[in-house]
């Protein structure tokens, strides 16, 4: 007889079962991954934006934080700066203040009794000068603070006297003579010309009397702050000596003029 194996073919040495599902449970399990997958990236993005929006309403509490600390702290910035403004203020004036009560005294010192003013005038610069003491044209060569004065002498040797006289005032650097006359027909004129200074016939109720005009120049003292902001520089050395030089000869040639009338 001939043997005959009956064990189920299936369960034979070396052969394959058949498939008997197919392919779809590996595409079933595969979907379930993918969407395992999904499912975590879904969850992570969420949890980002979560924390991204938290913190920017976080940030916007800083923000709004910070205004309000701004607004409470923007009257102190203000305070600041008028605290500094009024600080240049003060140290602007302080810079440009001039003792004009202490010049009025001494003035009224060595006025001499033979020489009356009938104008004067106090000016910090050359600005601020209204021209009512006389000797505009000398008072805007001065930068700093100067005295205008008008008035009338008992001849020209009084005027010369007077000009000497005020340089011994403190702090006076020099006095430049702008007009000294006589009446018409009388010797010893003035370098200046005209009835000019303020004076006029007012106080000439004699032939003697002489009408002058004169600017005393204080350059040694603070300039104050011009108009635009800066400061006026003094001017230089040889301007003043040789103003000074011009007075002098001035008062040389009407004294000789007065001597000689």
């Amino acid at each position: 007889m001939r043997p005959i194996d009956l064990t189920p073919e299936e369960l034979r040495l070396g052969a394959r079962p058949p498939m008997r599902t197919g392919p779809i449970p590996y595409i079933v399990v595969g979907a379930l991954v993918a969407a395992l997958i999904g499912v975590a990236l879904l969850v992570t993005t969420s949890s980002q934006v979560s924390e991204a929006k938290a913190e920017v309403v976080q940030l916007t509490r800083e923000n709004k934080a910070a205004e309000q600390q701004a607004k409470r702290l923007a009257a102190y910035v203000q305070f600041q700066k008028l605290r500094e403004t009024r600080m240049e203020t003060i140290a602007s004036l302080a810079n440009s203040r001039f003792d004009w009560e202490r010049v009025m005294r001494e003035l009224a010192l060595v006025l001499p009794h033979d020489v009356w003013l009938t104008n004067l005038e106090a000016s910090a610069s050359a600005n601020s000068h209204g021209g009512g003491g006389g000797g505009a044209a000398l008072r805007a060569s001065i930068p700093g603070p100067a005295l205008a004065l008008s008035g009338c002498a008992t001849g020209q040797e009084a005027v010369a006297g007077f000009v000497t006289v005020l340089k011994d005032i403190d702090g006076v650097t020099r006095v430049g003579l702008e007009h000294s006359e006589l009446p018409e027909g009388k010797t010893g004129s003035s370098s200046g010309g005209g009835s000019e200074g303020g004076a006029g016939g007012e106080c000439r109720t004699r032939e003697f009397i002489s009408t002058f005009s004169l600017v005393v120049a204080f350059d040694a003292a603070p300039v104050p702050p011009s108009e635009s902001g800066g400061e006026v520089a003094p001017p230089p050395a040889e301007a003043a000596e040789s103003s000074s030089s011009e007075s002098t000869s001035s008062e040389s040639t009407e004294t000789s003029g007065s001597s000689g009338g």
